[in-house]
């Protein structure tokens, strides 16, 4: 990994306003921006490169290693891990752990290794690790009780299942990851290899409809976060997550994520947006 032309990171050009549901928006204060926007730049930077479909897999578990380690503060210095350093030191300074971090790495790990999950709580173990850390962030970073945490990581699982079966297609296809639980494939009378396809065959489309119900359920519970936050900011950025992901929800009820990518628009943006502020000025 030495050398220009070898760099640790692999940018994929992807931010924050490039995501489905944004982590650091305007709706929260200033002073705390400059601290997201530390957590999501080593997770960007950590997530592309367990996303690289050029790097092998032990090169990708030698780099997150590397920013695990800066991480912690048991690195070298190497300016090469800077993004891990600028996070250790903004989580000190805004007194939250980089134990969320650390997870998110974790999970970055398995993703470089692993491509299948057997069913949905195996699923659901992987998104505690791999979405569940940057909601839990959040909280602590505005002093919010850790109590909400289980409202929050219901949240965040409900957006990771969601993005997954939004890039189903393109997961399989360049990574040869599949985030559908292997027992719904199987008992609908599916294969991984059916997402390869046209559109999704019926068991594929079952499959998908069983990880909706399961993501329904999620949001049961992910719907009460916003009332429960002191954080006005914060509960107008949950708020508008929440109507997000409910209207996610609804396209993937009716879209075919095989077919073609099923995507918010402008109009749903906007309209959430609105909505989720009003909502969380009220509730």
């Amino acid at each position: 990994m030495d050398g220009a032309g070898n760099a640790i990171e692999t940018p994929s050009g992807k931010w924050s306003g490039d995501e489905n549901f944004p982590v650091g928006s305007w709706l929260l204060s200033a002073k705390l921006r400059p601290h997201v926007a530390a957590f999501y730049g080593l997770a960007r930077t950590t997530d592309d490169i367990a996303d690289n479909p050029d790097l092998e897999p032990e090169d990708k578990l030698l780099r997150l290693d590397g920013f695990l380690a800066e991480l912690l503060g048991e690195g070298s210095g190497d300016p090469a891990f800077a993004t891990a350093t600028r996070a250790r030191v903004s989580m000190a300074a805004c007194g939250v752990t980089t134990r969320h971090l650390a997870d998110l790495i974790d999970a970055f790990k398995q993703d470089a290794t692993r491509g299948r999950y057997s069913d949905w709580y195996d699923l659901i173990g992987y998104c505690n690790r791999s979405a569940a850390p940057v909601g839990r962030f959040l909280l602590d970073l505005h002093g919010e009780d850790s109590a909400h945490w289980i409202a929050s990581d219901a949240l965040c699982n409900s957006l990771q299942v969601l993005n997954h079966l939004q890039d189903c297609k393109d997961d399989y296809l360049a990574l040869d990851r599949v985030y559908l639980p292997g027992d719904r494939l199987v008992a609908h009378g599916a294969t991984v290899g059916d997402l390869a396809a046209d559109r999704s065959s019926p068991g594929v489309r079952r499959t998908i409809d069983d990880a909706l119900d399961g993501t329904e359920n999620l949001m049961l519970r992910a719907r009460t976060l916003p009332g429960r936050l002191r954080s006005r900011r914060l509960a107008m950025e949950s708020a508008v997550i929440v109507r997000l992901a409910d209207r996610l929800l609804v396209l993937l009820r009716s879209g075919d994520p095989v077919a073609g990518r099923v995507a918010l628009r402008k109009a749903d943006f906007a309209l959430c947006g609105v909505r989720g502020i009003w909502a969380g000025l009220t509730e």
